[in-house]
């Protein structure tokens, strides 16, 4: 397992758009996620310690962040073959163990991964409104184990970003396994 950092926010970067299937059988877009003061893209997945140590709370501020117009969405990138804890049936069954209230989906062919540049899991992506780049850091001190703080580092940047559209200028990138990428052939 790799522990990687993704790079700097680049402010004001352009959300790609997506469609993918979700464990509730229907197709998402980034459009059907959209929250009318802030979208919160998560590459997230089953098996990763990183993932594992915040889920529960990364539901509860999710759910939080809705009151507020920012809707969410997580994509599982991961190459399933060599990773089975991943695959669509278990990304099912963590949803409904966690009672996700954003759609989980699964980028098999690995292009909403490369589009976002997305390098780790977890990897966030906060877009104000308009759907601009104003958060790509942490969710907070956790890493492998649940960090002791309650630095709430993503929650915090989002609400901002719903009631000003900006995110904090000071930003401290996450951490996480690096995703696991398909081999060419």
């Amino acid at each position: 397992m790799v522990s990687l950092q993704p790079p700097v926010c680049d402010f004001g970067w352009k959300a790609p758009d997506f469609k993918l299937p979700g464990v509730d059988g229907r197709m998402w877009t980034l459009a059907d996620v959209r929250g009318p003061n802030g979208t919160l893209v998560m590459f997230i997945c089953n098996h990763c310690p990183y993932v594992k140590a915040i889920m529960q709370r990364l539901v509860d501020d999710v759910r939080e962040l809705k009151a507020l117009g920012v809707n969410a969405v997580a994509i599982m990138s991961n190459d399933v073959n060599d990773y089975p804890e991943d695959s669509f049936e278990n990304m099912k069954v963590i949803s409904n163990t966690f009672d996700f209230s954003f759609p989980y989906v699964l980028d098999d062919a690995q292009l909403i991964a490369k589009a976002y540049d997305a390098v780790c899991t977890p990897d966030f992506f906060g877009f104000n409104a308009s759907l601009e780049l104003q958060y790509r850091g942490r969710f907070d001190a956790s890493r492998k184990e649940t960090a002791n703080d309650s630095s709430r580092d993503l929650f915090y940047a989002m609400r901002a970003i719903a009631q000003t559209g900006v995110g904090p200028v000071e930003q401290i990138a996450s951490m996480g396994c690096s995703i696991k990428w398909k081999s060419e052939t």
